[in-house]
């Protein structure tokens, strides 16, 4: 009987190795035929370059030349991977340390044309009333139609005291001149006053390197302004595009006492990195409130979705913008770098926000003056970019945005009311009354 038992293990032994053998064969001719394909298309590649190199009606800048065919195999992939050259590259690594010469504004391309995702805190361009999804079509009176993102936000930069006049587009309205004049940026990331007795307040503008050492910094010198009697903190995120990732979670942390951070997977199912917070919650588990719109994208919703499944925070506001993927920087020698989306990251409760973006637990939205009723505030949002990642766990994407206006008189931000409200023990409910849907048949018809 052991001796059946082991033949017949044998026999399935010897029939899986055989197998095996098969399959390699099968999985080598398909690696074999897909390495064809690559070489095809490179030598399809090869020749067209030849062919402009040597017919073009004028000889080309061959720099240029490689540097537009690179960024262009990148951009298709998804609106946020691209190419910069060793200066651009410089200029990147420059303002991660929150420090540069320029306008102060979040920009990315979309069909062609800038478009304004934020400006930034105390800046020329925010002081020059440039809004979100604001189009440039012009810098300095020359079309930006046919440029790279990485070469408009090149020509907005420039010597400090140099003026700029950028041609905008907004509402769909006829375009204006908007004229600047480039300041040294210092982006301070992290500002901090009391929003009342005993509620500190913290806005991070951008997650640069100093967002979690500011952030440190802010709620230690709040808990001594209010002598260690405060209700609770608000974190402002709202119009924060975001930035690193590691502040992100170092943000977060500084809130947190355990658990999960925020978790990033790769193509490969065995990519897979996990973030959890150390012991050491900075403010003592004191309540905290969140607020977000449809201006805070990427690191700034790591956190709020970090904090809202960790029930850490009562997010207020309206829906963030969706940017659920990280980018890694990958440097090129002397040539430069790439951005390439690499990993998509999830939330605590394992929820992708890509084109989605982060539902707030009490949804307030911004009344607007006069001068901006009638007029589209709201951000486009992930899922309105062309090329943008699909969310993997499926579902309907929310395609547009939602509003970021906030309005500069804190007297009249209802948002930051509500969050006060909610430290101070009040039942805060939303301002936004529900759709009727037999309105919006009638509409439809």
């Amino acid at each position: 009987m052991k001796l059946n038992f082991g033949l017949k293990n044998l026999g399935l032994v010897a029939l899986g190795a055989v197998s095996g053998i098969a399959l390699a064969q099968v999985g080598n001719f398909a690696t074999a035929a897909t390495n064809a394909d690559t070489y095809k298309l490179l030598n399809l590649f090869g020749e067209v370059y030849e062919r402009v190199r040597s017919d073009y009606v004028e000889k080309p800048d061959e720099q240029k030349m490689t540097e537009a065919a690179i960024n262009g195999m990148l951009t298709s992939l998804d609106p946020h991977s691209s190419f910069m050259n060793a200066k651009e590259f410089a200029e990147m690594n420059v303002k991660t340390r929150g420090s540069f010469g320029g306008l102060g504004i979040e920009v990315t391309m979309e069909n062609g044309v800038i478009k304004v995702v934020s400006p930034y805190d105390d800046t020329p361009a925010k002081k020059a009333g440039i809004m979100t999804n604001d189009l440039i079509i012009k810098i300095d009176g020359k079309d930006v139609q046919g440029t790279t993102l990485n070469e408009a936000v090149d020509k907005m930069r420039g010597a400090v005291g140099a003026p700029i006049t950028l041609t905008i587009v907004r509402n769909k309205k006829d375009p204006f001149d908007v004229k600047m004049v480039r300041d040294t940026i210092k982006i301070e990331s992290v500002k901090f006053e009391k929003a009342a007795d005993d509620v500190g307040y913290v806005r991070i503008s951008t997650f640069n390197e100093q967002a979690e050492s500011g952030l440190q910094k802010a709620i230690a010198d709040l808990d001594k302004q209010m002598d260690g009697k405060e209700k609770g903190f608000i974190l402002d995120l709202r119009n924060d595009p975001g930035g690193l990732l590691q502040q992100a979670i170092g943000v977060s942390d500084v809130f947190m006492e355990k658990g999960e951070v925020v978790s990033t997977r790769g193509r490969s199912p065995d990519q897979v990195e996990r973030y959890t917070a150390t012991k050491g919650d900075l403010t003592n588990g004191k309540p905290l409130v969140v607020l977000i719109n449809g201006g805070s994208a990427s690191a700034s919703e790591i956190v709020a979705g970090a904090l809202q499944d960790q029930k850490r925070a009562t997010l207020i506001g309206t829906r963030s913008f969706g940017k659920g993927s990280v980018q890694t920087i990958i440097p090129l020698g002397n040539e430069g770098a790439i951005r390439l989306t690499t990993q998509r990251y999830f939330t605590p409760s394992g929820r992708s926000i890509q084109a989605k973006g982060i539902d707030p637990d009490i949804l307030i939205e911004e009344p607007l003056p006069p001068e901006l009723q009638g007029k589209n505030v709201s951000t486009e949002g992930e899922g309105g970019l062309n090329g943008h990642l699909a969310n993997p766990n499926g579902g309907v994407e929310t395609g547009g945005g939602s509003a970021a206006y906030v309005p500069e008189d804190k007297t009249k931000d209802e948002q930051l009311k509500a969050a006060v409200a909610v430290l101070h023990g009040e039942k805060v409910v939303t301002n936004v009354k529900p759709v009727d849907p037999a309105k919006d048949e009638k509409k439809a018809n």
